[in-house]
């Protein structure tokens, strides 16, 4: 049985290094520790600090979770991070992923949870790319299987305009390929 969130939230954390030499937050359910003093958890919880890269992330997990293959929800909301980490697309088991607040810009960088097979719920508000306009459209297609972007579901009219504009898109692309050649 999996346990409370590790939460390391609100640490001034600049690195998964920092992270190592933490103890984590006093949660209202007690956090399950197993023989060898790791935790017995699914989630973890790193927003609210100062982190820019996830270097150092495995070994950090590996540190605090007897079992990191099954990490399957991961908040770093509220940091300072600029892209999305090929590391997270190694969590296989991800089904809910946090990262607003940050300072994403390119839309492009979703464009890599896509290898996530169970990711259903993904936040990207508050991100330098929702100056790019359309952007929740540009997720839906890209990520197909959400259930909940930003916190909100997404609906069937949604997945059915994600889909048009994706094939409208790529139709473009062709079209243009095709007049340079």
């Amino acid at each position: 049985m999996y346990g409370a969130p590790v939460d390391l939230s609100f640490k001034c954390l600049s690195s998964m290094t920092d992270a190592l030499t933490e103890e984590p937050n006093q949660g209202l359910r007690p956090l399950k520790r197993n023989a060898e003093k790791k935790f017995c958890s699914r989630s973890l919880r790193l927003n609210n600090n100062i982190i820019t890269d996830l270097s150092g992330f495995n070994d950090m997990v590996s540190a605090f979770l007897s079992e990191p293959s099954q990490l399957a929800w991961v908040d770093l909301s509220f940091n300072d991070i600029s892209h999305i980490d090929p590391v997270l697309v190694e969590l296989k088991e991800l089904r809910v992923l946090y990262l607003h607040g940050n300072s994403i810009c390119n839309l492009s960088e979703v464009d890599k949870l896509g290898a996530l097979p169970f990711l259903h719920t993904l936040t990207l508000h508050g991100n330098t790319m929702e100056n790019e306009g359309s952007n929740r459209g540009y997720v839906i297609a890209a990520l197909p299987h959400l259930k909940k972007l930003d916190f909100s579901a997404v609906t069937r009219q949604e997945r059915i305009m994600a889909q048009v504009w994706h094939r409208h898109g790529n139709l473009g692309k062709n079209t243009r390929k095709n007049q340079d050649n």
